[in-house]
């Protein structure tokens, strides 16, 4: 039995390569501000990456703003798209008309289903 057993460092824990010899890039640490909650999240970035305005507060949820100095930045959102929803692409889809008589069809399945023709009142 012990001749099975895996011995050595545990899996994917540890890397066995050294560090020695590599050379790390440039970082930078940027904060960002909840306007919400007011938690601030201190992210690091690589020292010549676009850093983003805004990102996603970690407690809240809620757009947390990149500290600039003693301010904070702006995030213009007027060339956003509105979200579409489950309507808009079913509209895509089909139109009016159409809906109106798959409704219809459904609707005499169901009272067919249930044995006679009823009305379903809403």
């Amino acid at each position: 039995m012990a001749d099975r057993s895996l011995r050595g460092i545990r899996l994917g824990a540890q890397s066995l390569q050294s560090e020695d010899g590599v050379v790390f890039h440039d970082r930078a640490q940027h904060t960002y501000v909840c306007a919400t909650c007011g938690r601030e999240t201190v992210l690091t970035f690589a020292a010549d990456a676009e850093v983003p305005p805004a990102w996603e507060c970690r407690t809240c949820g809620a757009e947390a703003l990149l500290r600039i100095g003693e301010g904070t930045a702006t995030v213009d959102h007027s060339d956003d798209k509105a979200p579409r929803t489950h309507w808009d692409m079913l509209l895509e889809r089909r139109t009016i008309p159409e809906l109106e008589e798959l409704l219809e069809e459904r609707l005499a399945f169901l009272r067919a289903r249930r044995g006679g023709d009823q009305k379903i009142s809403a």
